[in-house]
């Protein structure tokens, strides 16, 4: 099965939060805050939404910085990925 997004969504797969600091010290999962960037995994086809147009801004294989309480989660095939709307991403990311 293949994730396809609707209108203005976007799927994201969240990177890992690091578990141990740089000196070796491993971080209580408690304490551990939800990463807010991901890799963009796929794209709507964005359209009339709302009565606006949205042209979609960013593209498969984007690594974005997004909202931190925005989005869906939802577990597929052992992965944790996010659906947001496109207008909940911040920025992305460039080398």
């Amino acid at each position: 099965m293949k994730i396809k997004p609707i209108f203005d969504r976007v799927v994201l797969l969240p990177k890992e939060v690091d578990k141990e600091t740089k000196s070796g010290i491993i971080l209580p999962t408690a304490s551990l805050e939800k990463s807010q960037i991901a890799t963009v995994v796929a794209v709507g086809e964005g359209g009339v939404v709302d009565g606006k147009e949205v042209k979609m801004q960013v593209k498969k294989g984007d690594e974005v910085l997004y909202s931190k309480y925005s989005g869906t989660e939802f577990s597929y095939e052992g992965k944790k990925y996010i659906v947001i709307k496109q207008n909940d991403i911040l920025a992305i990311l460039e080398d």
